[in-house]
């Protein structure tokens, strides 16, 4: 051991100085310790799961800020106005007094209104032959149209069947309007002429029902179409084949493979259909006002008459609350049939 070093001294001391003993100080404290007490030195691996880590940290708190403006939107725009909705029906207000608390006479009344139990069954019979219609007639041009051969025509047909959806319901019933008119509208202009009687489109109770659920169904065919062609593109191919192959038919294939492999689109459709139509209002008030009579008065309109003409906001807030409980228990009660129909794959499932 040379002279002047001290007992136990490191390797540090024989020519390296001071801040080499610093450095291998600060080195030694900050290598990791292994479970047995070894210190092992910083790994490659160690550094890029802390990089990865907060990077998925910033995603996260980017994710946040992103999701924040659609959330607030939601309780502004649709969780508020259903709680205020449901407090006010309590309330018996006509904006020019100080709203009175009533409990559930505004219910009460609703249940005895025939004017609004009418609109109801005629909201519930238009919902049932739009929803149907939608279904039926999407369905058939969805496989007549996919069964074209050239591209471009495919592309050109749902172009023009969607185009519809596109135009305000406003703008589309001013002009079903005079087409069905029954004095000088088109239709029966050419029925004139062709030597055939004019059909009362918009005066009689049935025909007017008849042309309000035809426009509607015209107009919002574009998107269960849509649908419908997107779910038959991801049919397998294989199985028809095979099924080809082994014989069946085309309306067995249709049954047996095509129909199960897109009923949860038919699901999505007949739900999203059925909220719609029974929240029909464009058509019938710009078409008929709700005539003849009350016979094409839909549940909105009633609503709309009850808040916005009578001034009887608690009594809407009422009629609105039983519309909006009556779309949950529908829609619950599809999902609930369609465990018996509604084929999922197991990707889906997943």
């Amino acid at each position: 051991m040379p002279e002047g070093r001290a007992p136990g001294s490191g390797p540090w001391d024989i020519g390296f100085g001071e801040e080499a003993r610093a450095m291998v100080e600060m080195a030694t404290v900050s290598r990791p310790v292994s479970p047995n007490g070894e210190h092992r030195p910083r790994t490659a691996g160690t550094r890029t799961a802390q990089r990865r880590s907060s990077l998925h940290a910033g995603e996260s708190k980017m994710g946040v800020l992103m999701v924040i403006p659609t959330v607030a939107g939601i309780v502004v725009f649709t969780a508020g106005p259903i709680v205020a909705s449901f407090a006010l029906s309590l309330f018996r207000w006509n904006v020019i007094n100080n709203p009175k608390f009533i409990g559930l006479s505004n219910y009460r009344s609703l249940v005895h209104d025939s004017v609004v139990l009418k609109a109801f069954f005629t909201t519930a019979i238009m919902a049932v032959s739009i929803v149907g219609l939608q279904l039926t007639l999407g369905l058939v041009l969805a496989i007549a149209v996919e069964r074209r051969r050239g591209a471009q025509l495919r592309k050109l047909y749902r172009a023009a069947f969607f185009f519809p959806l596109m135009t305000s319901a406003a703008s589309i019933s001013i002009v079903m309007g005079y087409i069905f008119d029954d004095h000088f509208g088109v239709v029966n202009y050419y029925l004139t002429l062709l030597h055939l009687p004019a059909v009362p489109w918009l005066g009689s109770t049935a025909g007017s029902v008849v042309t309000v659920v035809l426009v509607v169904v015209w107009q919002q065919l574009g998107f269960t179409f849509i649908l419908f062609v997107a779910a038959l593109g991801n049919v397998p191919q294989e199985l028809i084949e095979a099924s080809a192959v082994d014989g069946a038919s085309s309306r067995q294939r249709f049954r047996k493979i095509t129909l199960p492999m897109i009923s949860p689109t038919v699901l999505f459709a007949a739900i999203v259909g059925l909220i719609n139509s029974l929240q029909i209002f464009d058509q019938p008030y710009i078409m008929t006002q709700g005539g003849p009579g009350n016979a094409t008065n839909t549940v909105v309109m009633t609503l709309y008459e009850a808040g916005f003409e009578d001034l009887k906001f608690g009594y809407a807030s009422a009629i609105s609350v039983f519309l909006f409980v009556a779309v949950l228990i529908l829609t619950a009660a599809q999902f609930r049939i369609s465990r018996r129909w509604v084929y999922y794959s197991s990707a889906e499932g997943a």
